[in-house]
């Protein structure tokens, strides 16, 4: 015997448990709330302020199914105060999860600059019902100033900012503006904060009668994102289960090549451990083609400021310069994170302030940790972008306005003030002559690193490290948050090449580096180019990569973001079926490659090279590295994984909060 009824303020469901002994369980159903009723524990939900006469109607209610006397004795009323829900149960899981999920993005519409658009009543009505069609929609963006590609909260990420032009553009109602997942809207590939993409693809359902939608989204989109097209699809096409795979690019100073400075703590790690395993001689033979290039580099560049140093103020100088950073572990480590966060914002609001003067500083924000250089060094307020002669220029003319901060010895960014409090942590301060001579110091090294050209036979251990990712292999040390056994950190690597020829651009040589795979774990791209970069730098044997696939856990840093970019996902397999079965136009890049290339170019690839020559990400990252006094990333000595930590805590904890992803378990691509 089964039943519904409806009361005036309680919805009833029974149904038999077992129909020959005529035991019932019941349900109660009220304002979107399932009361479980059955024999011993039977209950009753009123509105605030009528329990009896809630009671009197469940009784009632219960007698007309045949509940007896006995059971209908213990009913016992509860009151719901302010809607509170109390007793739910699973049968309505569903549904109060969608609730609650409602309730949360009604809350991040309220101040959230980023949230989903919230139109009335009636605007929605006056809008009218318009058809949607299924259809994958094909993009490209830089990623420089998102939190990376997926909509995350109030987060400026890439997909809000589409999202919102598709509702400017009336390609998506304002009934379903308030959230993506009515447009069953799904992304080919997730990429990190600050990572670009020349073509990625987003499928969803819109409204493409327009002719000119494609234009009037664009029109309500910053340059730096644009909608190349759309194509029609099958219903149940989903952009990320039709992908066969992604290509990947990745852009590198070939000075990230370059072994550590020989007075740097790895540097010496390295000469050491090679001693201790008396492979010395062969270190120093994967290390000949670049052997004599730090003492060039001091002859040239910092010699001449060293000789006009009086003694005392030299030592002090290269003590600085060489000074090696102490490692913190622990809610140290921690607090330090916080504290690099709490600084991105503050930075960030500075930047924005048109009356201040730009900020410019060797820390990157978006590296592992970033460089530290801090400790010795104070941002300046500098207009040329000359490594060397704008440190000091400036400085000798006049005094300059410089905050106040504290180096952070392992982040490597300056601690700064909260917005409220900037004015009163801006002090008025003049560099002493050793502050100025640190400056110019590293200012030189980095002049000296950005002539160098990589030979012919480095470029081509570059390409034999990369050559060690191909196949099948299990990447659970080039993600977060994966183990060895599981199942999902095994990946398909297709190619992955160097390019034939160097890029030249404001005197700095530049690799362009093509990967080709199925899929991509999270930072894995950033953690694997990180990974043939030390190998090859530290003059490492290739074999660490091999082992880097077993069960030892080690900690891989992540390469700049900058240098990422997704060129495009692959289709092949459905764009047969597409046109065989579906009558389907294929999703093909190459019809808008023109304009891809222009956009590359201009936005892309100008962006990376000018904020490279600004912030010398590569430079603060390798620095970084070289200069931590840690095992954690000895792995590259002679002693190999035996010689470091076993953990990849170091790079977990900085990973998860420089990138601020929502899901540790989603896709780089």
């Amino acid at each position: 015997m089964r039943g519904i009824r409806q009361l005036s303020n309680v919805k009833w469901q029974t149904k038999p448990l077992q129909p020959l002994r005529r035991e019932w369980k019941v349900k109660a159903v009220h304002g979107g709330t399932v009361i479980p009723v059955h024999r011993n524990h039977t209950l009753a939900i009123a509105e605030e302020g009528d329990p009896k006469g809630a009671e009197a109607e469940v009784k009632a209610e219960g007698a007309r199914f045949g509940m007896g006397k006995q059971v209908l004795d213990r009913i016992k009323p509860a009151v719901v105060i302010r809607g509170v829900r109390w007793g739910v149960g699973n049968i309505n899981k569903r549904k109060r999860n969608d609730e609650q999920q409602a309730a949360k993005r009604l809350k991040m519409g309220e101040d959230g600059e980023y949230a989903n658009a919230q139109f009335s009543k009636e605007e929605i009505e006056a809008e009218g019902r318009k058809p949607k069609r299924k259809v994958a929609v094909l993009i490209g963006y830089a990623g420089s100033g998102y939190k990376g590609m997926q909509i995350n909260g109030q987060e400026k990420t890439i997909e809000g900012d589409i999202f919102k032009a598709f509702i400017a553009a009336g390609a998506i109602s304002k009934a379903n503006a308030d959230d993506p997942k009515k447009s069953s809207l799904v992304r080919c590939a997730r990429t990190d904060k600050g990572v670009h993409a020349a073509g990625n693809v987003i499928s969803l359902k819109l409204i493409v009668e327009d002719p000119d939608v494609v234009q009037k989204i664009n029109d309500n989109l910053p340059p730096q994102i644009r909608v190349w097209g759309t194509e029609r699809t099958n219903g149940a096409f989903s952009c990320y289960q039709s992908c066969d795979s992604r290509w990947y690019e990745y852009l590198i100073p070939t000075y990230s090549f370059l072994p550590p400075q020989p007075q740097s703590f790895m540097g010496k790690k390295l000469v050491e451990s090679a001693e201790k395993k008396g492979t010395l001689e062969e270190y120093k033979a994967r290390q000949a083609d670049v052997a004599d290039f730090w003492q060039k580099a001091e002859d040239e560049y910092i010699k001449p400021i060293l000789d006009q140093l009086d003694p005392e103020t030299r030592e002090t100088v290269m003590a600085a310069v060489y000074s090696s950073e102490e490692p913190i572990v622990g809610n140290e480590l921690k607090q330090k994170v916080d504290k690099l966060t709490k600084a991105e914002d503050d930075l960030d609001i500075m930047k924005e302030e048109p009356q201040k003067p730009e900020i410019k500083s060797d820390q990157n924000m978006e590296t592992l940790g970033s460089a530290d250089e801090a400790a010795t060094q104070k941002p300046e307020v500098v207009e040329s972008k000359d490594p060397t002669d704008t440190q000091v220029q400036e400085i000798q003319t006049e005094a300059k306005i410089i905050p106040e901060v504290s180096g952070d010895s392992t982040m490597g960014v300056p601690q700064t003030a909260a917005p409220e409090d900037q004015e009163a942590s801006v002090s008025k301060s003049i560099l002493s002559p050793v502050d100025i001579a640190i400056k110019q110091v590293k200012a030189a090294y980095i002049k000296a690193k950005k002539a160098y050209r990589i030979s012919e036979s480095r470029r081509q251990k570059v390409q034999e490290t990369l050559d060690c990712y191909l196949g099948t292999r299990n990447f659970h040390n080039y993600t977060i948050q994966k183990t060895f056994s599981d199942p999902s950190a095994k990946r398909v690597i297709r190619s992955f090449k160097v390019g034939p020829e160097p890029i030249y651009i404001n005197d700095t040589e530049w690799l362009s580096l093509k990967v080709h795979g199925q899929s991509f774990m999270m930072h894995q791209i950033r953690k694997m180019v990180a990974m043939a970069a030390l190998v090859v730098r530290c003059g490492t044997e290739k074999h660490v990569i091999q082992e880097s696939y077993g069960t030892a856990t080690i900690s891989i840093p992540k390469a700049p973001g900058l240098g990422l970019l997704l060129e495009r996902p692959v289709f092949d397999s459905y764009n047969e079926q597409a046109v065989t079965k579906f009558s389907r136009e294929k999703i093909d890049f190459d019809k808008f490659q023109k304009e891809m290339d222009e956009f590359k170019q201009r936005e892309i690839y100008d962006r990376i090279f000018r904020e490279e020559e600004k912030d010398h990400q590569f430079h603060t990252f390798f620095h970084h590295i070289d200069h931590y006094r840690t095992d954690f990333f000895l792995w590259v000595t002679a002693e190999g994984i035996a010689a470091s930590r076993q953990s990849k805590s170091r790079s977990e904890v900085l990973d998860d909060v420089s990138d601020s992803e929502p899901d540790a378990n989603g896709q780089e691509g």
